[in-house]
C-alpha cells in the first residue's frame, strides 16, 4: 500500500517549493497540533517557530476557537454574501471597526522628526475606518484595496488618478494586482508581461519627489507598515510611516496599509499603524485574523471612500468585486473567538516580556560568526547569515537541520525567521533560539 508520502509526491504541488527537491526528500506530514507545538504522522514533535507561515496567534487546537467553529457549524457553514448577510460577519465587522487604528484617538497629532516632512502640512488624518469588505486571503485583501482606490477616483471625477506607488523590495501577495506592486524579482520577474506599471520608491524623500512630479495622478501609496516581511524582515526607519501618510495628505493620494503579516499583535500592538498613530485609508488584514485557523481576509476603509460608491443603480457605482466564500460564517466565528481571546487572556500585555526575551536571544545570535545581523520588530525576529550566494541555500540548510532538532521555521533567502505563535512560553522561545543557534553553528560553522 502506498504511504502518505508516496501519494503526496504523486499528486501534490506545494507552493513556493522546488518539487524536484521535495520529491527527493522525506516530507514532514503534520497530523495534529497543540499550543505552539506540532506533531507529524510519525509522532515526532516540533516547535512551530514561524506560526505556520505567520498565521497562528493563540496556538493550535485552542478550545475557545474550536468551540466557536463547532457552534457555528451546527447553524450554517456557509451562505452567500451577495445580497445576503450573516450573524458572525456582522458582529466581526463591528468588532474590527472598534479596534482599528484611529478608533478613539482620531485627530490626535503626532510630531514628526524626519526631514522628509519638512514643509509638509501636518494636518492629522481625521477619517476613521468604518467599513469592512471581506475576502479570502492577504493577496485578495490588497486587490480589493487597489480596485476600490481606482474606482473611488473615477467616482470622484478624477479618473487620471490611476497610478499606484509601492516601495522597493515590497511584497503584497501573489494575485496579479498584488504582484504588480511587488518589488522582489525572484518572486515577480517571471510574470512581468501580466503586470501593470507601478511607480517604485525607496524612501520618503523619493516619494516626495515623485508626488511633486506626478501631481494629481497618484491613486494610492501602498506600504507594509514598520517592516517588510518577504523582503527578509527589513525594518523601516522610525517615522517613515508618518512621513508617507503626511505626503499622501499633502498630495491628495490614498494610503493603503498592508497589515496582512503585522496585524493582530505581531509587532507588539494590535496593529503596526498604531505605533505611529496613523489611520490609513485602507487597512488590509488576513493571516492572523482567524487566529490562523481558517482563510479569511478583510479590507477596512473609511466612510469617505464608501460614500463615493453610493448612487442609483444605473450610475454603475457598485463595487463589482466578490468571491463565493466572502464573509464565510465559520471564518468569521473563528475570528470573533480569536479577538475575544486577546481580551480574555490579556494577550498583548502578556506578550511584552516575551518581546524582551526575544531581544536578548537575538543578541546571542550576533555572537555567531556566520550571523550578519539580527533584527526585531515586536515579536518578529530575523537572523541574517552570510554572505552566502543564494545558490548555497544557507538559510534552507539551517532550517532543515533545525527541523531535525525539533524546530520548524522557513527562511527567506539567508534570513532565518523567528515568529512563533504569541502563546509560546518563555521556555519554548528559549528552546527555539537555542536550537536555531545550534543549527547555524553546525551547518555554517
Amino acid at each position: 500500500m502506498d504511504s502518505l508520502a508516496d501519494k503526496d509526491r504523486r499528486h501534490l504541488w506545494h507552493p513556493f517549493t522546488q518539487m524536484r527537491d521535495w520529491m527527493a526528500e522525506e516530507p514532514v506530514i503534520i497530523e495534529r497540533g497543540q499550543d505552539a507545538r506540532l506533531w507529524d504522522t510519525k509522532g515526532r514533535e516540533y516547535l512551530d517557530a514561524n506560526a505556520s507561515i505567520w498565521t497562528n496567534i493563540h496556538g493550535h487546537n485552542h478550545p475557545r476557537i474550536n468551540a466557536a467553529i463547532r457552534a457555528q457549524l451546527e447553524k450554517v457553514a456557509h451562505s452567500s454574501f451577495l445580497g445576503l448577510s450573516n450573524v458572525p460577519a456582522i458582529e466581526l465587522a463591528e468588532k474590527l471597526v472598534s479596534i482599528a487604528p484611529g478608533n478613539g484617538n482620531a485627530g490626535t497629532p503626532v510630531h514628526a522628526d524626519s526631514a522628509a516632512t519638512e514643509g509638509v502640512d501636518m494636518s492629522v488624518r481625521p477619517e476613521r475606518l468604518t467599513r469592512v469588505f471581506y475576502s479570502d486571503d492577504g493577496s485578495t485583501a490588497v486587490e480589493v484595496a487597489l480596485k476600490m482606490a481606482l474606482q473611488y477616483w473615477v467616482h470622484r471625477g478624477q479618473p487620471q488618478r490611476r497610478r499606484f506607488v509601492a516601495f522597493a523590495d515590497a511584497y503584497h501577495g501573489d494575485t496579479i494586482g498584488a504582484v504588480s506592486l511587488g518589488g522582489i524579482d525572484l518572486f515577480h520577474a517571471t510574470y512581468k508581461p501580466l503586470l501593470f506599471e507601478v511607480d517604485r520608491v525607496a524612501d520618503a524623500q523619493q516619494l516626495r519627489k515623485l508626488m511633486r512630479e506626478s501631481e494629481g495622478n497618484i491613486a494610492a501609496v501602498v506600504i507594509e507598515p514598520l517592516i517588510q516581511g518577504a523582503a527578509g524582515m527589513k525594518l523601516w526607519p522610525r517615522g517613515l510611516l508618518r512621513d508617507v501618510a503626511w505626503l499622501c495628505d499633502e498630495h491628495g493620494a490614498l494610503l493603503i496599509a498592508d497589515e496582512v503579516m503585522t496585524g493582530f499583535g505581531r509587532t507588539g500592538t494590535m496593529f503596526a499603524c498604531q505605533q505611529e498613530n496613523i489611520t490609513p485609508d485602507f487597512l488590509c488584514l488576513a493571516k492572523g485574523l482567524t487566529g490562523g485557523y481558517l482563510p479569511l481576509a478583510a479590507t477596512l476603509t473609511t466612510e469617505k471612500v464608501f460614500s463615493a460608491f453610493l448612487g442609483y443603480y444605473e450610475e454603475r457605482k457598485t463595487f463589482f468585486h466578490g468571491h463565493s466564500f466572502t464573509g464565510n460564517p465559520l471564518g468569521c466565528a473563528a475570528a470573533l473567538a480569536s479577538l475575544a481571546i486577546f481580551e480574555e487572556e490579556d494577550t498583548l500585555a502578556r506578550l511584552q516580556p516575551k518581546i524582551s526575551l526575544l531581544r536578548d536571544e537575538l543578541q546571542e545570535f550576533c555572537k555567531l560568526k556566520p550571523v550578519v545581523e539580527a533584527r526585531q520588530c515586536g515579536f518578529i525576529g530575523a537572523v541574517e547569515v552570510g554572505p552566502y550566494p543564494w545558490e548555497a541555500k544557507a538559510g534552507i540548510r539551517v532550517c532543515q537541520h533545525a527541523r531535525e532538532l525539533g524546530v520548524l521555521t522557513r527562511p527567506i533567502g539567508n534570513v532565518i525567521v523567528i515568529m512563533p505563535p504569541l502563546c509560546v512560553t518563555e521556555d519554548e522561545l528559549r528552546k527555539i533560539c537555542d536550537v536555531l543557534r545550534r543549527a547555524v553553528k553546525e551547518v555554517l560553522g
